[in-house]
């Protein structure tokens, strides 16, 4: 299998758009004051990717997508760890559709 030119060339600027955008988050947030209201923002970050990745999944309706969704919010309750919960959503998808549920 062979990749012309302009994949790669592709591959390389996306590589370096996306190192540029953390090094310059990084940066910049040193230049800031963390303040309370900007910290509980920051805490509430990772929160609100997931949300967005996980909802329109979940909004169709399907049957392994909202299993998932229960599955995460059990294991986040129990544990508190959204790791062991964002895995423990995966797996119950992939189990699911795996049984053709």
């Amino acid at each position: 299998m062979s990749a012309d030119s302009g994949f790669w060339i592709a591959l390389v600027a996306l590589a370096l758009a996306s190192y540029a955008c953390r090094v310059a988050g990084f940066l910049l947030m040193g230049l800031v004051t963390i303040t309370p209201r900007i910290e509980a923002a920051l805490r509430a970050t990772p929160l609100g990717v997931m949300i967005g990745i996980v909802m329109p999944s979940a909004a169709s309706g399907r049957l392994p997508e909202v299993a998932g969704l229960v599955v995460v919010i059990g294991v986040m309750k129990l544990t508190g760890r959204d790791l062991a919960a964002a895995l423990c959503g995966a797996a119950t998808v992939a189990l699911c559709r795996r049984l053709g549920i």
